[in-house]
């Protein structure tokens, strides 16, 4: 599927995106190897989510469907997961692949993690490593991709851990794997990433510390079932933020947006090139801070994007080069390495993509720099990957002529239904499927 974008203009109105990708699936995760039932409201019903769910059914988790986005979920316990009767496929989910190869290596019964083309080939090594260290026995290709094989019956034992890069992923892969070893795990960030697996385990019931850049638990520890509400997305948000910005006289509330801190680098990057964004009627869903997020037509002005910014955006940046290519002068992003390991090269795919559109690029090994330009008509390659195809996509709305965006359909892996909302939004966003 392509998407068809002819030029258009957000309109005002009240919207609200679909549910956090990351906390769904933690709270599939967590709410199967509870004590008690989870209930879940505000899943996200995207692909990606969806293989998570597949595969806790597949291991013997009892998961009732009241609705798309409501779930109760029957947790088996720390030890009650079965072994599936084949290969886990996680679709193309990094942080399903991740999280559970931490949460699978100390089971009694061997399993295989598989994912699609894009997440065959992202890199492992970075989990493998560390629960190497913990006594597990994983094994992947030679160059440290999946598919992944996990041993079953293997004792952990805890670690004291330094990542070597920031990396939610990865601290939720061994802190899940901590739950199962014998002594301590600790963690220790470079720098600040997303807490939601540290919050939900706390809403639980189990006993997390942190001081600083360093988390700690003890195993051993029983999840309680909870009743998890799961906020609007905030990177799903941040294209409906983006529109608003480019177009001439908008004024959108997003409602129910989850604005925990360790994710907000977007709002204040988008604040600091000179976007209207306002948080209103601040509050909580469980342990997880929500908001909603207000945002007007502005003139962004290009600035040099903080680096210790990065790990609190990290999903966000392909539509940050598109808000650079609007401002006025050059935005500089520099400490992106890790997009380059993502669904696709987003360093590549973006400069390549705005340069099609006319958008002077200079793309160097962890960033670029964007000169603020004006976008022309053309066709321009997602590579398969959802945040490209979407940023490309609102780039499109306010580009001199139609822009064709390639291969769009793992869009629904986080958005499903983003064009519906983006024309009801005012945008002219069509799906060509021919």
């Amino acid at each position: 599927m392509d998407f068809l974008i002819t030029p258009s203009a957000a309109k005002s109105g009240i919207v609200t995106v679909p549910g956090d990708k990351s906390i769904s699936h933690r709270a599939l995760m967590l709410g199967s190897i509870a004590e008690g039932t989870t209930e879940i409201s505000g899943f996200l019903a995207g692909e990606d989510c969806l293989a998570t769910l597949d595969a806790f059914l597949a291991m013997g988790v009892e998961i009732e469907r009241q609705s798309a986005t409501d779930l109760s979920v029957h947790g088996v316990g720390l030890n009650g997961l079965s072994a599936p009767a084949g290969q886990l496929d996680l679709g193309n989910s990094g942080t399903a692949m991740r999280l559970m190869t931490g949460l699978l290596a100390a089971q009694a019964f061997s399993t295989e993690l598989i994912g699609d083309e894009s997440l065959n080939g992202r890199p492992m090594t970075r989990i493998i490593t560390p629960l190497t260290q913990m006594g597990a026995v994983v094994e992947s290709d030679c160059d440290g991709t999946p598919p992944l094989q996990i041993r079953g019956g293997i004792k952990l034992h805890g670690i004291d851990y330094e990542l070597p890069m920031a990396s939610a992923q990865v601290k939720s892969c061994i802190l899940l794997a901590g739950l199962y070893a014998e002594g301590r795990t600790t963690v220790t960030e470079p720098d600040v990433t997303r807490d939601h697996t540290e919050r939900m385990l706390r809403t639980m019931g189990v006993s997390v510390e942190t001081d600083g850049l360093r988390i700690s638990l003890e195993p051993g520890q029983t999840l309680i079932g909870a009743n998890i509400r799961v906020p609007a997305d905030l990177s799903s948000a941040t294209f409906v933020m983006l529109a608003a910005v480019l177009s001439e006289d908008a004024d959108v509330l997003i409602e129910n947006v989850g604005v925990n801190p360790t994710r907000r680098g977007v709002i204040d990057i988008l604040t600091a090139m000179g976007a209207d964004l306002t948080l209103e009627n601040p509050r909580q869903f469980g342990d997880e801070p929500v908001a909603d997020i207000r945002v007007r037509s502005s003139r962004l002005m290009g600035i040099e994007v903080d680096p210790a910014l990065v790990s609190l955006a990290i999903d966000e940046f392909p539509a940050l080069f598109v808000a650079a290519a609007s401002a006025d002068g050059e935005t500089r992003f520099t400490g992106l390495k890790e997009l380059r390991v993502k669904e696709s090269d987003r360093i590549a795919a973006m400069s390549t993509g705005l340069r099609n559109l006319g958008i002077e690029v200079d793309e160097f090994e962890d960033g670029a720099v964007v000169s603020g330009g004006s976008f022309t008509g053309g066709t321009v390659e997602s590579y398969g990957d959802h945040r490209i195809a979407m940023s490309l996509a609102v780039a499109g709305s306010v580009a001199s002529g139609p822009v064709i965006v390639r291969d769009v359909d793992a869009v629904d892996t986080s958005f499903p239904g983003f064009a519906g909302l983006m024309k009801g939004l005012g945008l002219s966003i069509n799906e060509d499927t021919t």
